[in-house]
């Protein structure tokens, strides 16, 4: 196989991936919101589990041909710890935000009318209260402002990639051998979400924020989605992206120097070469 259809490979791949979590999490996020009595309201964990097998199944699906980062603050810290390519870094983060956009497209579709009655019967439109917003992106809780959710996304990040790291280290000995390690990565995030996800709904990717957002922008929510109230729009993107490069740093530094050796197989760092047929 070339290297150029490889690599295009690993961007549909890593587009899928994101298409895979949004399609799921966000519908997640409409059952969540738009009925009346909602099916999850009083079992919250049942959004957070949704969330978390997404990410279980998009890794699944993908990482045999990219490494399923789906998350430009994942392929950002391979980048920086575990020699992923720095040229694949920003093609990774396009294809991400861009799986992530058309992920938003399929809720939107399937939740359209849904969407609009939810608006009609509480009297809200998209571009001047941003009705039902919330199914498509993050957005801080009560009494959080934009500053104090910037540092909770760096805290939270920062743990998912601290996981993430530890789950898929080779000279771990405690790590899941072979595909378990999706299912763990994604009941970490469902962990997160679980635990914190009412700060500004645990966006911990800026592909799975701006792609939504972006997306709802175009079909009319306007400045309600970018910039967002309170300018919101740049804590979803840098508070991951600077959490989860410390909490690989963390790993890297301070608990990696000191594991036994161990060979087994990488997940999640450069994908697979896939031999010419």
């Amino acid at each position: 196989m070339s290297a150029v259809k490889r690599f295009a490979g690993e961007m549909i791949a890593e587009l899928i991936a994101m298409f895979i979590i949004i399609a799921f999490g966000d519908s997640a996020a409409c059952m969540y919101t738009l009925y009346s009595p909602s099916p999850h309201q009083q079992a919250y964990w049942g959004v957070c589990i949704a969330w978390g097998l997404a990410v279980t199944i998009a890794i699944y699906v993908t990482a045999g041909v990219s490494g399923a980062h789906a998350n430009p603050a994942v392929s950002l810290s391979f980048a920086m710890y575990r020699g992923f390519s720095w040229k694949k870094v920003i093609p990774y983060s396009a294809a991400q935000v861009a799986g992530a956009f058309l992920g938003a497209a399929a809720v939107y579709t399937m939740f359209q009318p849904v969407i609009d009655h939810y608006n009609l019967i509480h009297h809200l439109t998209r571009a001047g209260d941003g009705g039902a917003a919330g199914v498509f992106f993050t957005h801080p809780g009560e009494e959080i402002t934009p500053i104090h959710a910037f540092w909770d996304q760096v805290i939270l990040t920062g743990l998912l990639m601290l996981g993430i790291f530890s789950v898929t280290e080779e000279r771990n000995v405690l790590a899941p051998m072979g595909n378990a390690g999706a299912l763990i990565i994604g009941l970490l995030v469902a962990t997160i979400g679980a635990s914190d996800g009412y700060l500004e709904a645990w966006a911990l990717n800026p592909a799975r924020d701006f792609g939504p957002r972006l997306f709802a922008y175009v079909m009319g929510w306007g400045q309600q989605a970018i910039p967002g109230p309170n300018n919101y729009w740049w804590v979803p993107i840098s508070g991951p992206l600077v959490g989860g490069v410390i909490g690989a740093g963390v790993h890297h530094y301070l608990i990696r120097p000191f594991l036994p050796l161990r060979s087994a197989p990488k997940m999640l760092a450069e994908p697979a070469t896939v031999p010419n047929p």
